[in-house]
């Protein structure tokens, strides 16, 4: 005898079997931070040699998430649109390009060098946000520089920042517009930093 049983699924059943996803997929979006200087390099090129150290995040600086700050001063993180590479990672190796391109020192150099440095530079990016209300993107460095040919005397602490208006004004901005206008902020900053830099090379 052949004994044949059916299956029987209910409506339910099928609705728990489902792997439909409730949203539709968005993809996330990932922006280069690189600002780029404009105009021409100087003419020649300083004698001493600078050692800028890994620069640090700070605090609230270490999500790639695009940043932005909403007129009613509260914080918004994109979850679908982020930066290519960690804040304080793609900020130092723009700061470095910066440095070299500048012409301000004989070389800039990286951690682990065997070449004795006139100059030390630490320190960390400590803003990088659109703010909405202000229609403005602001990115700041704070940094430390030290002069090695005399005992590692602390020079002082430089503190830069700049700043870009956003496309829209104060209309809240796309992702692009608010990663290009931080990245024309810490363009900025850079230049700023730059010329402060320029009395000691």
């Amino acid at each position: 005898m052949t004994h044949r049983r059916s299956l029987i699924l209910t409506p339910f059943a099928l609705a728990a079997c489902s792997v439909l996803p409730d949203r539709p997929y968005v993809e996330t979006q990932r922006f280069p931070l690189e600002p780029r200087r404009t105009g021409a390099p100087r003419a020649g090129r300083g004698r001493r040699t600078l050692l800028l150290r890994t620069l640090r995040a700070g605090a609230g600086m270490d999500t790639r998430n695009l940043r932005v700050i909403r007129p009613d001063g509260t914080e918004s993180l994109d979850f679908y649109a982020e930066w290519a590479a960690p804040p304080a990672e793609a900020a130092e190796q723009s700061l470095r390009r910066w440095l070299i391109d500048s012409r301000l020192f004989a070389a800039i150099l990286a951690p682990g060098s065997r070449v004795t440095p006139d100059f030390v530079m630490e320190g960390e990016i400590t803003a990088l946000a659109a703010n909405q209300g202000q229609g403005l993107a602001r990115a700041e460095l704070t940094l430390l520089l030290v002069d090695e040919r005399n005992g590692s005397r602390l020079v002082g602490q430089l503190v830069t920042d700049g700043t870009a208006p956003l496309p829209g004004g104060t209309a809240a901005p796309t992702a692009g517009q608010a990663a290009a206008a931080m990245s024309a902020a810490l363009g900025h900053a850079l230049a700023s930093l730059e010329q402060a830099l320029a009395r000691y090379a």
